[in-house]
Order: C-alpha cells, then structure tokens, then sequence
C-alpha cells in the first residue's frame, strides 16, 4: 500500500552545502527533514572522465504534491551543474510519522 510520502536522494560535494539547502528546503516547508550521511564516496563518469569524489547523501523526506516545487527549488539552490535528485515514494511507514510529514510540508 503505498502513501504520497516520498524520499528524495541528492548528493552533495560537503555536508556545509548540504546543510544550507536542506535548512532552506525546510524553512520553506518544501521538505519535513532533511538527513545526511556526511561522508561517502561516489564513482561516476562526468563530462567524458571517470571521477571518484567525496560527497555527502541527503535524505529528504516530503510529500507528492510537494515533490515538483521541492526539485525545482533543490535544482535552483545546488552547487552541482547537474545534481542527483531522485523521488523515490514510500510504501508503508509509521502513520504517525506519515501524517508529521504532510503537515510541516503543507504551505502556511
């Protein structure tokens, strides 16, 4: 049974940035919460060459409807050219939690 709760994925190159646009994703009242894994390692391949760099992974917890405004906005304020930003909707939760996320996302 899935719920319109989602988990958005996005790396950043340090957790300084990270936690600048996840506190602005949260004051907007885009995302619930913002998590982070400070420290990882992404191998991918860029412009033509094979990189193997430090990053930091943001786990943002949303909901559907808030989904398109929050990646635009996470686009908007990201350091990367092109920054990961993956929905990935959650199937079943806490309801208590659920319900937490659709009411610090809902718009004032």
């Amino acid at each position: 049974m899935a719920t319109d709760v989602f988990v958005v994925l996005c790396t950043f190159p340090d957790t300084e940035s990270a936690g600048k646009v996840g506190g602005a994703l949260v004051e907007e009242r885009l995302a619930a919460c913002v998590n982070f894994i400070p420290q990882l390692r992404s191998i991918y391949e860029w412009q033509g060459e094979i990189c193997n760099d430090p990053e930091a992974l943001a786990f943002i917890k949303t909901t559907r409807d808030r989904f398109e405004p929050l990646r635009a906005r996470l686009a908007e304020l990201h350091p990367y050219e092109c920054p990961e930003i993956l929905g990935l909707p959650v199937e079943q939760g806490h309801g208590d939690y659920l319900r937490w996320v659709f009411d610090v996302t809902r718009p004032r």
